[in-house]
């Protein structure tokens, strides 16, 4: 077997380890962060079980940190208190990006991850099965119910030779995002294998699992061989290290190869992490802004690259650049050697070690303006700013870019490939991460005004007759659907209040028409709903009424929500995407029964008398979620 079908099997709780089957595999370890934590925590707290089954739960504090009202501070003590409650560790704010502290802390080679965040993969940076999933998914874990999923087949990613001057891992998973696209990698699992893993450290296979995301895969996953041990040695975990390696015969389902010898420095250029471009291409495109941090460029090595090309030069006088370090571990260690002053020194910008800037929080660029990121996104308007220039890039790029004030190709500039070796030992300080309370008893939880009822949804209707009240395009992101930014994450935990800004960056009269038609339904193109696993993306136009969504194709997590919330996820073909425009009126006659019973569901235009189907494509247990009204009815109606 390969290493993901080790590990799959080795988790494996029902099914059959058979592409396109749906199996169920057992979870180890879970985390959450604070923007969709909040409501996972009260779906936990909804099951009546009075302590976590996992064998760790973390539940990190990394998004909203930003508290200029009262929300977030109040919502970091709702989930303090929880997880002191229900047996879950806390890493408070300050304490690093949750897949950057979890790598370093928690992450075991062999074990299962299932997490409320997409970017959960890093993990698989360590020989582990890491998934990102929606918040109901994880409180299902927690509890001790397998997690769900099509069995997804294997690509093997085989890299062969070795990095030159100027590149770096960044321009593996961008090389990788080029070949895949950002829908390529739907029902797979990516793994990568090949003589040049001997040479990749854990933090440079971080950054690959990480952006894996980005392709729509299930997860990314490396082996756990010699450079695996080396890093948990180095975090004072070796005991944690178990060989995990493909078998000499291992078969997979497709194969492909990222060459490192011919590879050059690439960008993802707006709007979109496959739209990628040779830093040639590009190069002297004027600057205003760099931005370098995020969970996929955070870690110690990225920022002693940043540190060694900035030393002693002066960033650009037309470019702020902010630094923001992936963890308290890595600030500590650039602080005690030297390098956080070289930054500063430079005229870097330090900024907490949170996602920041990655999710709209702060650092907006100037309009017009281009801004050069270390990040795993740069979805339309996702910095803040409408109608953003953002260019993905790694801290190599970025850094030598700063100083020029321009895109500048780092192989162009540098005297040779920057070599950072790793330490023996990192700083071990756990301070920041309390361990649940020996007395849950007596932990009272903290619930500030903002936290409101988990919404549920009633049992499918026998039929439906609805009206389409929006139609958008391909790539639609779940950043589309439920925006983020320091204005709207605060409401994370109400949903009434977060639900009014539903489509809000593509429609502004989206809400009013939901209110007026009391629901409705919507219609996309391909990959409808890819990016981010917030919940929110369809737990919140479930609250609106939403009933149906059409789509050419679906991304997985937001399918999944979509299920997981009531809302019936229905196959497009060409000509049945062109007909739905807004406004039209249709029936559904036979809803239910086709949903229990049917591969297709019919439905009638009101205008036209014509008949249509669409196929669902829906698992047995799916139908059955579906016909609940959701999975938390689903768990109910089981127990």
């Amino acid at each position: 077997m390969n290493v993901a079908q080790k590990l799959i099997s080795s988790h494996l709780a029902e099914g059959e380890m058979k592409a396109g089957n749906e199996i169920a595999v057992s979870i180890d370890q879970t985390l959450t962060q604070d923007a969709t934590g909040t409501m996972a925590y009260l779906e936990f707290e909804a099951m009546g079980i009075p302590h976590v089954r996992t064998k760790v739960s973390v539940s990190y504090v990394d998004h909203n940190t930003l508290q200029s009202g009262f929300e977030n501070a109040d919502d970091h003590r709702f989930l303090q208190t929880i997880a002191s409650k229900y047996g879950v560790f806390f890493s408070r704010p300050g304490n690093g990006i949750c897949h950057q502290v979890h790598l370093e802390r928690f992450a075991r080679p062999g074990q299962t991850l299932l997490g409320s965040d997409s970017h959960t993969p890093n993990a698989g940076a360590l020989g582990m099965l890491a998934i990102g999933a929606g918040g109901l998914n994880v409180a299902l874990a927690m509890a001790g119910e397998p997690f769900w999923l099509v069995m997804p087949k294997v690509v093997k990613m085989n890299l062969k030779g070795s990095l030159k001057k100027g590149v770096s891992a960044k321009d593996i998973i961008l090389d990788v995002l080029r070949q895949l696209s950002v829908k390529g990698g739907v029902g797979k699992i990516i793994e990568y294998t090949g003589e040049a893993l001997k040479d990749l450290t854990v933090p440079e296979r971080a950054t690959i699992t990480n952006m894996g995301a980005e392709l729509g895969a299930t997860s990314s996953v490396f082996p756990s061989d010699d450079q695996t041990r080396a890093f948990l040695k180095a975090q004072g975990r070796e005991d944690d290290w178990v060989e995990l390696v493909p078998d000499t015969d291992a078969v997979y389902d497709e194969e492909r190869e990222v060459n490192l010898d011919t590879l050059a420095p690439l960008v993802a250029a707006p709007s979109s992490p496959d739209n990628i471009r040779t830093v040639q291409d590009v190069k002297g495109i004027p600057v205003k802004q760099v931005c370098i941090g995020s969970c996929v460029n955070s870690s110690y090595a990225d920022l002693m690259v940043s540190a060694k090309i900035l030393k002693g030069k002066k960033v650009h006088p037309d470019v702020s650049l902010t630094i923001s370090p992936g963890s308290r571990q890595t600030l500590q260690m650039v602080s005690g050697n030297g390098a956080l002053a070289d930054l500063v020194s430079a005229g870097a910008r330090i900024l907490e070690s949170t996602c920041g800037p990655c999710i709209g929080m702060g650092q907006s660029p100037p309009t017009g303006a281009v801004t050069l990121r270390t990040f795993n996104r740069n979805f339309p308007g996702r910095s803040g700013t409408p109608n953003d220039q953002s260019y993905l890039c790694s801290p190599v790029t970025a850094s030598v870019s700063a100083i020029t004030g321009a895109i500048t190709d780092p192989a162009e500039v540098l005297n040779g490939p920057i070599v950072i070796p790793l330490p023996d030992r990192y700083i071990i300080d756990d301070a920041m991460i309390i361990p649940p309370s020996k007395e849950p008893e007596k932990v009272m939880v903290e619930r500030g005004p903002n936290i409101k009822p988990f919404p549920v949804k009633s049992p499918l209707e026998e039929s439906l007759t609805s009206r389409v009240i929006i139609k958008v395009g391909d790539n639609i992101t779940t950043d589309d659907i439920m925006p983020a930014g320091a204005k709207i994450l605060p409401l994370r935990s109400n949903i009434p209040a977060i639900s009014e800004y539903v489509f809000s960056k593509i429609d502004s009269e989206f809400i009013s028409r939901a209110k007026e038609s009391d629901g409705g339904i919507v219609v996309g193109g391909n990959n409808y709903g890819q990016g981010s696993s917030r919940e929110h993306a369809a737990l919140a136009p479930m609250y609106l009424g939403i009933k149906v969504v059409f789509a050419k194709s679906f991304a997985r997590i937001h399918k999944d929500n979509l299920i997981n919330f009531g809302i019936i996820p229905l196959m497009l073909t060409p000509e049945i995407y062109n007909f739905l425009q807004e406004g039209r009126v249709v029936e559904f006659p036979s809803l239910a029964e086709e949903v229990k019973n049917a591969d297709t569901i019919t439905f009638i235009d009101k205008t036209s008398g014509k008949t249509f189907s669409s196929e669902h494509r829906l698992t047995q247990r799916q139908r059955e979620i579906i016909l609940a009204g959701g999975l938390l009815n689903y768990v109910k109606n089981k127990s």
